[in-house]
């Protein structure tokens, strides 16, 4: 396939197959972390959440097992080399969880819209992507390090199966596999979810989607002489390289992280029409489209901040077992929760 395709286009293709089913995960089979949370804050449902569960359970599995077998080294993982910043871990989760509640959707969801034929998804897109960029190496860059300093090369990983190998010799394979299995069965222990097959099935496919992404770069990274980065899904700065990509395609190569942003569009389109959910959608309210666009504002710097969206931090991170990802994950859930509980209540004072 290198030979053939080149190593760019190669993990640009495992992103893009990657995202597909991303997308049909969220159009089909409802995969959505605002969606999860508001089930569970409001509906007393906790089934999305546990289909999260269930993914983050098989994302720990698979990662944990392909490390064992040397499929994955956990030295090539961001979030287990970089020193974490719990500070800007929470920071940035509760600003892309308030964002992701004015948006009505996190980057990864609003994607997924857009497929669907959402509008008002496609500038949520842009204006999240853009955001991100003038907090990675724009002009925030600056003050971001100087509020939050980045350290990279830790001086051991910054996870916890390395942790409990350092602390009690437990063995990181054994260690992360005992955790992910303990996540998938503590996620399936709900008759009500055991009646909902599709939704363990789509949390195991989203779930097998992180590990591909991982065994997928890092396996071009060895065989190729590209010097390819290896990562699996994430969807803040990604779409930031890919509205970069856009613009210097002619003199820019392909990336894994713009093959998953389209494959989750395009995905996203393949299951709207599928389901029959495909029509043009537009915002018929400035009053929303303001709120939205100030809540995209904020889940690209937070993202950034955190080292991950939802999925970046929820599913790609929680795969590798790093520090930040229960902490950003939570940190979102919370900032989400009271954006939520804002718009309600407003809601309520408007009627």
């Amino acid at each position: 396939m290198l030979d053939f395709l080149g190593e760019a286009n190669s993990v640009a293709l495992i992103g893009l197959i990657g995202g597909m089913l991303l997308g049909l995960a969220a159009r089909v089979g409802r995969f959505c972390t605002l969606g999860a949370i508001e089930d569970l804050l409001y509906s007393s449902d906790d089934r999305r959440m546990r289909m999260w569960g269930v993914a983050i359970g098989v994302a720990v599995v698979g990662t944990q097992i392909a490390m064992a077998q040397g499929a994955m080294a956990p030295s090539e993982a961001t979030y287990l080399e970089r020193v974490w910043n719990p500070l800007a871990t929470i920071v940035g989760g509760l600003m892309f969880g308030y964002g992701m509640a004015l948006s009505g959707n996190c980057g990864y969801g609003a994607l997924a819209r857009l497929g669907g034929g959402d509008i008002r998804a496609f500038v949520i897109v842009i204006v999240l992507g853009l955001s991100a960029y003038l907090a990675m190496s724009g002009p925030l860059a600056h003050l971001r390090v100087w509020l939050f300093p980045v350290q990279e090369g830790a001086a051991y990983s910054q996870g916890f199966t390395g942790l409990l190998d350092r602390s009690f010799d437990i063995s990181p394979p054994t260690a992360g596999v005992a955790i992910g299995l303990a996540i998938l069965l503590f996620s399936l222990a709900s008759p009500r979810m055991l009646k909902s097959p599709m939704m363990v099935v789509w949390g195991i496919v989203v779930g097998a989607v992180i590990v591909s992404g991982w065994v997928g770069t890092y396996w071009v990274a060895q065989v190729g002489f590209g010097n390819e980065p290896v990562e699996s899904h994430s969807f803040a700065a990604p779409i930031g390289d890919t509205i970069y990509y856009a613009m210097t395609a002619s003199g820019n190569e392909l990336s894994f992280s713009v093959g998953s942003v389209l494959g989750v569009v395009f995905g996203a389109f393949l299951g709207s029409v599928r389901k029959g959910h495909f029509r043009w959608e537009a915002c018929d309210d400035p009053r929303e489209l303001k709120r939205q666009l100030f809540g995209a504002a904020l889940m690209g710097p937070g993202a950034i901040l955190a080292v991950g969206c939802s999925v970046g931090q929820g599913l790609s991170a929680f795969s590798v077992l790093s520090f930040s990802a229960p902490v950003a994950f939570l940190s979102i859930m919370v900032g989400a929760a009271f954006g939520l509980r804002q718009l309600i209540e407003g809601l309520h004072l408007a009627n």
